[in-house]
């Protein structure tokens, strides 16, 4: 069955947003944010101090698409108020973890005795701070921090051991402001 949906998405005061074709441009106090769409039948337009997206004849996958869009529209904009962050702990009990942030890539050394320190990709865009053994990320886009932090999480992911003995690792324990 199919039937109109409309989605009607509040620009504060303080942010500015623009649109250009499928692309959505978002301007805060902490920076700028942007986001190309796939809108394919969609309705995407700015009225006054609103963002309306919508369909006149949506089915399921269309329905799922504005659901979609909407939430990541409500993250641009909260990005560019306040950055998403991410927190992580370094956990050891075998061999003490270094962690060192150099041009874009951090380095982390002395995992289970490894002599080669094993290298994490920080995307751009991304604030990387470290605070003994907190490693604190923060962005204006909610994807990027989120993948910089599981970039983390994954390198020192154990393998071929077991995992009740060797608890060694960086572990995700705030994700954009609520606890895990």
């Amino acid at each position: 069955m199919k039937k109109e949906i409309l989605r009607e998405i509040e620009i504060p005061k303080e942010v500015e947003a623009k649109i250009e074709g499928n692309t959505l441009i978002v301007k805060g106090q902490k920076g700028e944010n942007s986001r190309e769409f796939k809108i394919g039948k969609l309705i995407f337009e700015k009225k006054e101090n609103k963002i309306i997206l919508g369909c006149k004849k949506a089915t399921k996958k269309e329905k799922k698409r504005i659901n979609t869009f909407t939430s990541h529209i409500k993250n641009l904009i909260k990005g560019v108020q306040e950055n998403f962050e991410y927190k992580l702990k370094i956990c050891f009990s075998h061999f003490p973890i270094n962690v060192e942030i150099k041009e874009g890539e951090a380095a982390i050394k002395n995992f289970l005795g490894e002599k080669i320190p094993r290298i994490v990709k920080i995307p751009d865009n991304v604030e990387v701070k470290i605070d003994k053994d907190i490693i604190t990320i923060s962005s204006l886009d909610k994807e990027i921090a989120g993948q910089a932090a599981a970039n983390f999480e994954k390198s020192t992911k154990i393998k071929s051991r077991d995992k009740r003995i060797f608890q060694d690792g960086i572990f995700i324990i705030n994700k954009a402001g609520r606890k895990i």
